[in-house]
């Protein structure tokens, strides 16, 4: 929260300075912190799920060794856990939510509706999708080591696809930061090689009109180009 606060502080400053050059500006401005918390807010919530659904599939894979070497379902689960805490230590999401697992089992609960349950804390396609399929295997008596060693292939190959695309885009990323930061330095540029040619705009009431049209294209730019690059898997 601190870290967010600061950094919309900073950008404040730096759109008051080199749009405005006002300290009102700023003030206008610092509402705006809410939309940008939400926004920073999304981009951790979606870099955690990235995090749980990679780290799933090392359970899941885990589970299925465990079945593998003859463990029934439910003592799977809580093998796959010590493997959790070995592979992502204990303060890991994962851990701590096959901690949860393995706690309820030891209550005897179904351990489909504790997938179940997990995938609705989640919030994650692939968690969702394999607590699906797991209950409708446990119901009909399917070959569970099958299911979960398909399952955990199926995830498999869409987080490398998900990886594929991020390399892929990452140059793209960049030049996108990169032309997000432009018109920025070239105010900045302008205001230290050439102050009396821009000062007309900070001086003036056309001046100001002028620059806040200038600011809602950037911003809408801006906006767009985090659209594009907002690519679901």
């Amino acid at each position: 929260m601190t870290r967010i606060v600061f950094e919309w502080l900073l950008i404040d400053g730096a759109v008051s300075y080199v749009f405005y050059k006002s300290i009102p500006a700023f003030m206008i401005f610092l509402p705006g912190m809410v939309l940008y918390f939400r926004f920073r807010c999304r981009q951790r919530d979606k870099s955690e799920k990235s995090l749980l659904s990679m780290q799933f599939r090392e359970s899941i894979l885990s589970v299925s060794t465990a079945l593998n070497a003859g463990y029934s379902v439910e003592n799977a689960f809580i093998e796959a856990y010590h493997d959790m805490q070995d592979m992502y230590g204990e303060d890991a999401r994962i851990t701590s939510e096959y901690r949860r697992i393995t706690a309820r089992l030891r209550d005897n609960e179904q351990i489909e509706y504790i997938l179940k349950d997990f995938a609705e804390s989640a919030d994650i396609p692939d968690i969702s999708d394999f607590a699906g399929i797991f209950e409708a295997a446990k119901r009909i008596g399917g070959d569970m080591t099958r299911i979960i060693r398909q399952a955990a292939s199926n995830i498999s190959d869409k987080i490398e696809v998900r990886r594929e695309i991020e390399v892929s885009m990452s140059s793209k990323i960049t030049e996108t930061r990169i032309m997000e930061a432009v018109p920025f330095g070239i105010l900045v540029y302008l205001q230290i090689g050439s102050a009396d040619f821009l000062s007309v705009l900070y001086e003036n009431t056309g001046g100001r009109v002028l620059m806040t049209a200038a600011l809602a294209v950037y911003l809408a730019g801006v906006v767009i180009a985090e659209r594009i690059l907002d690519i679901e898997v």
